[in-house]
Order: C-alpha cells, then structure tokens, then sequence
C-alpha cells in the first residue's frame, strides 16, 4: 500500500504501511525553490544548483522532521554508518559521512537517503528499536549494501527476530534497459534473479526490476515483510528527479526517522 503524505511547509512525499516506532516519506520534487533544470524541491548539493537554493530546499525540509538529517556522501558503494557506535551527531556544517547507508538506535534522528532513479531502502526490526536506510543502484545492490546494513543493525539489535523493508521510489522495470553484464552481476550469484531481467527490443539488452532485485535479496537475507512504493522515478516526472531520464536534475530524499 502506498500513500501521500502532506507535511509541514506544504511539502508532499509518498510513504507506505505505516509501521510501529518508525516514520518514513520519501519527497516529492515539488514545494522548493531552485530553478530549472532543479526544479524545486532539489535536495543534492552535489549537482550544480544553486548552494542557497539547496539550503532553502534542505531547511523546508527540516521543518517538518524532528531534527537534522544524517546526510551521507554517496558513492555507489556498499559502506555502513553506524550512527549510534559512532556516537557523532553531523551537523549541516560538517562533512557528511562517506557511506551508501546508515543505521541508528537514536529516536528521532531522521537518516537521510538521496536518489534520483536508484532505489531507497528503509528498514527495521517489527518491533521499531533499530533502523536503517540506504542507497542502492545496481552495483551497489549487487555487491551488498542491503545485506551490509541488515549485518549492522543485527549487530546493534542481537535479540530481534523479524524484520521489515520499504522499497520507495526508482526507475521501474518497463524504463530501465540494462546489458548483460548487469543482468550477471545477479544470476552468477542467484541463477533464480534472472526473473527479474526481461528481455528489451534491442538485441543483447535487459529490462531490469531493480525493485524486485532489492526484494529477493531482502528475502534471502531474512527480511520477511517488504513492501514497494511502485512509484517510478522515470515515469513520474511531475513528482520525481531521474537521472536516467534527465542527466543534470536534482535529487529527492527518503526520510526515517525512529519515534
């Protein structure tokens, strides 16, 4: 099930299933204040915006959360914060951590996720006392990022016995043409990934599920609800960033935060 979720500011972003201990939304584009071809609500400070723009855009976000994000510098890798181990709350004038997700046992320290077609991930245990998120785009799928932050959060939470995902906005399966080589990247690994690769119109090409991926490897690594926005990043220009579509664009952000 996914919904709209209106918030402070006038801000919109889409969630899912609410959950016990934890809110989560991811962005839309709309509500901010940079110009074309960032247009509005962009959130990246990495993509030749305007830096007041992308303050003004982070501060209309922060109005509705209950603290500063825990931004992350992002670099397609399989990299874990551990925001409670490392004991450091980053304030907006401090270098973000160089990782593709984070994990914290803190209430109401929201973690930060920028995507502009690749797929972010929230995770927690039932019970709402450990949460993760993280950035994942086919290489850093392929190589573990989910399983990395599942490892981190067991380790911060030994006790817990179940656990849940919400797979938010990315390029859907019918937009995302791909070679062979990603489509090896998973069958080597997982022969049974191969029903999420179809094949394109053009010769020697895939359409990948990258969400489906996502979900299988959750799966596999114990997560036993998962639950996908179904929102397209590629289809839904009026709502979100895509790279793929649109190489200079901005960026949208899931947020989660513990209550």
């Amino acid at each position: 099930m996914t919904s709209v979720l209106e918030w402070t500011a006038g801000l919109q972003g889409v969630t899912g299933t609410p959950w016990p201990g934890v809110r989560y939304v991811s962005t839309w584009r709309s509500g901010g204040v940079s110009a074309a071809p960032w247009d509005s609500l962009n959130l990246g400070l990495h993509v030749q915006d305007e830096p007041a723009a992308v303050r003004e855009n982070r501060a209309r976000v922060r109005a509705g959360l209950p603290a500063e994000p825990l931004w992350l510098d992002q670099v397609h890798g399989t990299g874990v914060w551990d925001d409670t181990v490392q004991d450091l709350l980053v304030s907006p004038e401090d270098a973000p951590p160089c990782a593709d997700a984070a994990v914290t046992l803190i209430r109401g320290r929201p973690l930060a996720i920028m995507t502009a077609d690749c797929l972010p991930v929230v995770l927690a245990d039932q019970a709402g006392t450990v949460l993760g998120a993280a950035h994942a785009g086919w290489r850093g799928l392929a190589a573990g990022v989910l399983e990395n932050t599942l490892s981190a959060m067991r380790r911060r939470v030994p006790g817990a016995s179940a656990w849940r995902a919400w797979i938010g906005p990315a390029i859907g399966p019918d937009a995302f043409e791909v070679g062979d080589e990603v489509r090896r990247a998973f069958t080597d690994a997982d022969p049974g990934a191969a029903v999420c690769f179809a094949p394109s119109v053009r010769p020697g090409r895939w359409m990948a599920d990258l969400a489906g991926l996502a979900a299988r490897r959750l799966a596999r690594a114990g997560v036993g609800q998962v639950e996908c926005s179904g929102e397209c990043t590629y289809r839904q220009a009026d709502r979100y960033f895509s790279y793929r579509r649109q190489a200079r664009t901005g960026r949208q952000v899931t947020l989660a935060w513990l209550v």
